[in-house]
């Protein structure tokens, strides 16, 4: 489990985190392609939450870096490494406020204009604060290995520097505690604001005995509201319990089990958000098993079509001369 102030990551532990590490990849992924494919779904809302896959699919890849090789030494893939998800993972954390910030001008202060301009200003505090994070914390020689003491084989702060807290804080703590508050807060707002609008409306029209199509679609909106503060603090919690844990000098932050959680919680926001946003958005996922359906037709059609032309051929045949006796019975029929 530990040795000194040393965590032992197991394989098994390596094996489960690489797995999340892979999904959050692939729903990372799955967003910046559907965004790039569909043009009709480049929304503002949907761009911002392209750039929070983004920093989603940095963190996956370094990550999973981080846990297959699992440092033992300051390397400079070990630096490299850690500077990547320092980054990637702060600017993820930017990235989540700043969609829920948008929502809330746009929803609330019922100002597209104002939340459209704001774009520029999330650019600029999302990539440019962690930027500027990363390099000092970098030239100052912070980022290396840290035993996974709070991490799970990736690098982040050294572990023998001597304000290692501090750097913790700055490179993703501080920022991690902030959307703790910050989210709720502002998703309770914008459903206190939409239940508000839903019921004065109801009052100028009649109950009807069947809720009308709308009404679904209102509901799984609701639902996301709640569901994205809630998915979050779920999933980064463990990261802050083993924090607290290092401050109070507690071994039960060396617990497998924790350990485990902590490493699916951080790698696996890419994934939890491409199934609220994908798999759980009717209009994505009808079009994407459209999409897949023809697909598996297409392969289907052409496998039948390769296997009908072997059972023609005879031997010592090939292809192209059972094609050019196809075409000359063809011209023979039609004459």
């Amino acid at each position: 489990m530990a040795s000194g102030n040393h965590t032992v990551v197991y394989l098994s532990e390596q094996v489960v985190v690489l797995f999340s590490c892979a999904l959050s990849f692939v729903g990372s992924s799955l967003i910046i392609l559907t965004y790039i494919i569909w043009s009709d779904l480049r929304t503002t809302p949907r761009r911002l939450l392209v750039y929070l896959s983004v920093s989603d699919w940095l963190s996956a890849v370094s990550y999973a870096f981080g846990v297959w090789s699992v440092f033992q030494t300051d390397s400079v893939d070990c630096i490299v490494q850690g500077a990547v998800s320092t980054f990637a993972n702060t600017s993820s954390f930017f990235w989540t406020v700043a969609i829920a910030i948008y929502l809330y001008v746009f929803i609330v202060r019922s100002s597209q204009r104002v939340a459209d301009s704001l774009e520029l200003i999330f650019h600029l505090v999302s990539w440019g604060v962690p930027l500027i994070i990363t390099v000092a914390a970098v030239s100052l020689n912070k980022i290396g290995y840290d035993a996974s003491e709070v991490s799970v084989g990736w690098c982040w702060v050294r572990i023998h520097t001597p304000d290692r807290v501090l750097w913790m804080l700055l490179t993703g703590k501080i920022w991690e505690f902030l959307a703790y508050l910050t989210l709720p807060v502002l998703y309770i707002l914008i459903k206190r604001h939409i239940h508000i609008a839903h019921a004065a409306l109801s009052e100028y029209r009649p109950i009807l005995a069947h809720r009308p199509p709308a009404h679904s679609f209102s509901s799984m909106a609701d639902r996301k509201l709640t569901l994205i503060p809630v998915i979050f603090i779920v999933l980064r919690i463990w990261s802050t319990v083993r924090f607290i844990l290092l401050l109070a000098g507690s071994p039960a932050r060396q617990s497998p089990v924790l350990v485990t959680l902590h490493g699916i919680g951080n790698t696996s926001q890419g994934a939890a958000n491409c199934i609220m946003f994908v798999l759980f958005t009717q209009p994505l996922r009808s079009r994407l098993c459209t999409t897949l359906c023809c697909c598996c037709s297409k392969c289907r059609a052409e496998v039948q079509h390769s296997h009908d032309t072997r059972r023609r051929l005879l031997p010592g045949q090939d292809a192209s001369t059972l094609r050019e006796e196809d075409s000359t019975s063809r011209a023979g029929t039609d004459r």
